[in-house]
């Protein structure tokens, strides 16, 4: 019986994959690198020390990558302080209806709290969730199952009695490890079939997750 939804934040809550994406790409250019869709992609749902190596890896252990990190932070921070956090189309609808519903609700990403509570906040979106579990809060960042079997410990539910919704391949992983069923809503990437065969079905959009608990 399903008793809890975990959400990822960054990509499935929040479109901000694609600005986070145009930001490295500005920074980088200013250093005459380049940063392609395809590589950005393989960065999805990872922690902060993943993506590190991963810099490193293809710019070179000299890579700065705090500076360029704190650059694109703050180019993000201006375009949301201008244009506001973009949320995703039908999040708020699926939140009160989960609500409503007495499902319990909780964040699980591999974004740090500060960052979470920054975005989250001013729109009201922390208010629907019992709780919020961060990257930096885990020993091990996705693909790897912390974060989501930390997330029922915290909300007092099993695996079995939980569904994940994610974006990225690493959070499909990270699910499955976790054994607890995941439903993926691709955002940049569509997922390979070896992670598609890991999901419990893919969707369009977070107006379907309704549809899709009704018929349970």
């Amino acid at each position: 019986m399903l008793k809890a939804v975990i959400f990822d934040m960054d990509g499935l809550m929040i479109d901000t994959e694609n600005v986070t994406y145009q930001c490295y790409k500005d920074v980088l250019k200013t250093m005459n690198l380049e940063m392609t869709k395809a590589f950005y992609t393989t960065l999805l749902g990872r922690t902060m020390e993943a993506t590190r190596r991963a810099m490193f890896d293809q710019y070179g252990e000299d890579f700065p990558i705090e500076k360029v990190a704190k650059k694109v932070h703050q180019l993000m921070d201006e375009q949301f302080a201008r244009d506001g956090v973009p949320l995703k189309d039908g999040l708020v609808k699926l939140l009160t209806y989960l609500k409503e519903h007495h499902y319990k609700t909780m964040i699980a990403t591999s974004s740090r709290r500060e960052r979470v509570n920054v975005l989250l906040t001013d729109n009201g979106i922390l208010n629907y969730f019992d709780d919020v579990i961060c990257g930096d809060e885990v020993e091990h960042g996705k693909p790897a199952p912390d974060v989501f079997l930390n997330a029922c410990q915290k909300l007092n539910v099993q695996p079995s009695e939980a569904l994940v919704l994610e974006d990225s391949e690493a959070g499909i992983q990270a699910a499955h490890n976790a054994h607890i069923s995941v439903i993926c809503i691709p955002d940049m990437k569509y997922p390979d079939e070896d992670y598609a065969n890991k999901t419990t079905c893919i969707l369009d959009s977070l107006h379907q997750v309704i549809d899709y608990i009704d018929n349970l």
